[in-house]
């Protein structure tokens, strides 16, 4: 059984290859389709919130709404995004021991890099631009995502039916 899970740890990271791949592929759309996909889903928020709160706005309204926020809903997409790639390199490297501030720094590293790696693979892509602001927009969501899975692991891990709990239990059990 511990070759099998020996074997199958590296695996483990296919989430994060995963993401990695969803995020140039998002990056590989030229500015029209990337701007087009931005703008229905800023609609699509616009037109929820109007059914919801019944404001009853036309359809020039809602447009005008959604041409308002949709640079909020790309620069969201891309937080989600790095958070998203965060968790998903943090949990397979907690599994290999790796913990505390050397996780954050490592996890970190990695997805500021894969930021600008992408930034720089968008300036050969039509009618988009490499753009720092990005790149501290990705490491933001990044930093949410690494505080997100330490916040996790630290509450699983100290639990009052943690390791010293069970210490304690072991020394009444040895004293019976």
């Amino acid at each position: 059984m511990k070759i099998l899970i020996t074997l199958l740890k590296p695996f483990s990271f296919a989430p994060a290859i995963l993401m990695m791949c969803v995020i140039y592929s998002f990056s590989a759309q030229t500015g029209e389709a990337s701007g087009a996909l931005s703008y229905k889903i800023s609609y699509q928020i616009v037109e929820t919130k109007n059914e919801i709160l019944a404001t009853g706005k036309s359809p020039d309204q809602l447009s005008q709404e959604a041409s308002g926020i949709e640079f909020y809903v790309r620069k969201a997409a891309h937080m989600t995004e790095y958070c998203l790639l965060a968790i998903s390199i943090s949990f397979p490297l907690y599994v290999y021991g790796v913990r505390g501030i050397w996780l954050m720094l490592l996890v970190g590293i990695v997805c500021v890099g894969f930021a600008g790696l992408d930034e720089y693979h968008q300036s050969f892509v039509n009618a988009r631009g490499p753009s720092v602001r990005d790149v501290g927009i990705d490491s933001c969501g990044a930093l949410i995502g690494i505080l997100l899975v330490q916040a996790f692991c630290w509450s699983t891990l100290h639990t009052p039916g943690g390791k010293k709990s069970r210490k304690k239990r072991r020394k009444s059990r040895k004293r019976k």
